[in-house]
């Protein structure tokens, strides 16, 4: 199908259809790729090379709640991972087998992610149960010196990624580090505590706090991948408002067949047939709704149809298809 690259009336398409796409947006959506990337490499680089830091210092102090936290850690670098693949993949050009681009692969990342953090919850929660039926030893100085420390790596990737949280996956990478947090800081107030007082339950208690927490926003983060992945309407765009919208224009008889889904984080599309008055008034009726969509919905991928007039049939003639017809 042909696509346009503006957003002024373009001439009638052959089969009436006619696309509608802002070079603008192909600019600034090249930027956000770029940012979330190079967001996305330190906060790899960073987050895997500290996991194995406190996987050494948890397993030596015997706190769950640093071990916790270590295997967070550890699973976001393969999340980040992952999701680098996902962003590099996304980025790739439409091509005869995949015509749509691979702005979907980001949100499936996403969504593989937001299951793998679930698992990470349940393993947290598990193993606390554990630890507060039979109580272990911990070296509270060891866990606050290290969780300190990652706690300072953890505030520097978050504000990083929060620059870059247009990409669906930088918001799935920010969310596993704003965890990784939540569980610095739930380690600094367990190795407080048991220097003060030597009471070592606070250190299972507050990983299930953190696990609690991550589910959270998790669960936000799986919804919303979900409804991509179903093509469902955005939740912040209001289905009936925009049939409306379209219908409303001069010169529009009806609107139906009316679709809008998410291709990608940021990347809403379109697709309707509308039933016009004239033929003529094609041109100026397709216009008027590319900006309509663009302006007040920020919808730029559109695909619309016009349904010519038919014009009557005399009686008993019979109209032959034009594929019908030989030579």
């Amino acid at each position: 199908m042909p696509h346009d690259h503006h957003d002024h009336a373009p001439r009638p398409r052959p089969h009436g259809l006619a696309r509608g796409h802002a070079p603008d947006h192909d600019h600034a959506a090249h930027e956000a790729h770029a940012s979330a990337r190079g967001a996305l490499v330190l906060a790899l680089s960073l987050t895997g090379g500290y996991a194995l830091v406190e996987a050494i210092a948890g397993w030596f102090s015997g706190s769950l709640a640093l071990l916790s936290d270590a295997g967070h850690m550890a699973t976001d670098a393969a999340s980040l991972g992952l999701a680098l693949f996902a962003h590099a993949y996304a980025s790739r050009p439409p091509s005869s087998r995949a015509s749509f681009g691979h702005g979907r692969a980001e949100v499936l990342a996403a969504f593989v992610n937001a299951i793998a953090m679930l698992a990470i919850v349940v393993a947290i929660v598990v193993e606390a149960a554990h630890r507060l039926l039979a109580p272990q030893p911990v070296a509270g100085g060891t866990v606050l010196g290290v969780a300190t420390v990652g706690l300072a790596v953890n505030v520097f990737v978050a504000w990083r990624l929060s620059h870059a949280s247009g990409s669906v996956n930088a918001r799935a990478a920010l969310l596993h580090v704003m965890g990784d947090l939540l569980g610095s800081v739930a380690a600094i107030v367990a190795g407080a505590v048991i220097l003060a007082t030597g009471w070592t339950p606070i250190d299972p208690i507050l990983s299930v706090v953190v696990a609690l927490l991550i589910l959270r926003s998790t669960w936000r983060l799986l919804r919303s991948t979900t409804g991509m992945l179903l093509e469902r309407v955005p939740p912040n765009l209001d289905y009936a408002a925009i049939g409306r919208t379209l219908a409303a224009i001069p010169g529009v008889r009806d609107v139906h067949d009316l679709h809008v889904w998410s291709m990608g984080a940021g990347e809403t599309s379109l697709s309707a047939h509308m039933g016009i008055a004239a033929g003529e008034n094609w041109p100026a009726v397709l216009a008027t709704a590319q900006r309509q969509l663009r302006e007040r919905y920020g919808i730029h991928h559109v695909t619309l149809q016009p349904d010519w007039p038919r014009a009557p049939r005399a009686a008993g003639r019979r109209v032959i298809p034009v594929a019908a017809s030989k030579r």
